[in-house]
């Protein structure tokens, strides 16, 4: 995505309240923030990277060799909506302990241009998830089964954003696809269906999960796995 045909920030956001039938606001109040998050089914910090807007100061902070990995994934949506509810309520419950989280560290590679694919992979790495994380997250979430380098090349802008990575994207955030196509202007695919419930339930999980430790995710796997058995 060329920087050229990449809006501005207030016309990102409108884009996104347009596409839920909510007025745009600019500046962005907090609850204007709020009541667009709900509605979209984007996270708050999501929506100030829309907005080009600065973030909390612990928002950086991630063990990177943890992120939700496939096992938690894949079990998540096997599971009984009782059990994902339990499974994301043990996740909320647990903290990582002191100085076991440091600043995200960007490699040349993730030095995006301005663009949309940058956008939605920022979004990402926001859930500490890297190019492998997310295309293994994304396969089994939405079925869109592509490459890291794939992914990445989508946030490099040397491959277009085009409506089956757009799906893909849309189950891995969890929120609808028409949201992400109001926003991108990228035309949703004709077969596009809306999410299922264990799909956006495993995409509040992977954001739950995002500042927790490799340690941690592990026992929230075997945790799952236990569901899963009872």
């Amino acid at each position: 995505m060329e920087p050229s045909t990449y809006p501005e920030p207030e016309i990102r956001l409108a884009r996104l309240a347009d596409s839920v039938g909510l007025s745009p606001v600019w500046p962005p109040t907090g609850e204007f923030l709020d009541g667009l998050a709900e509605r979209t089914g984007l996270r708050t910090h999501d929506l100030l990277l829309v907005a080009d807007l600065p973030l909390p100061g612990n928002t950086w902070l991630f063990d990177e060799t943890a992120g939700a990995s496939s096992s938690l994934v894949e079990r998540s949506l096997a599971l009984s909506a009782s059990a994902r509810r339990l499974l994301r309520t043990r996740a909320r419950s647990m903290t990582a302990p002191a100085d076991t989280l440091a600043p995200q560290e960007l490699r040349p590679y993730e030095q995006y241009p301005p663009g949309f694919g940058s956008l939605l992979l920022r979004m990402l790495a926001l859930r500490n998830l890297n190019w492998s994380g997310a295309a293994k997250a994304m396969c089994l979430m939405s079925g869109v089964c592509k490459a890291a380098s794939t992914i990445g090349a989508v946030g490099r802008g040397v491959k277009p954003l085009d409506a089956e990575m757009l799906d893909g994207f849309a189950a891995t955030l969890g929120t609808p696809v028409v949201v992400l196509a109001g926003l991108t202007g990228v035309q949703q695919r004709a077969e596009s269906r809306e999410l299922k419930p264990e799909v956006v339930d495993t995409a509040a999980l992977v954001w739950e999960v995002r500042h927790l430790t490799w340690d941690q995710e592990s026992q929230l796997t075997e945790y799952a796995e236990v569901l899963g058995k009872g």
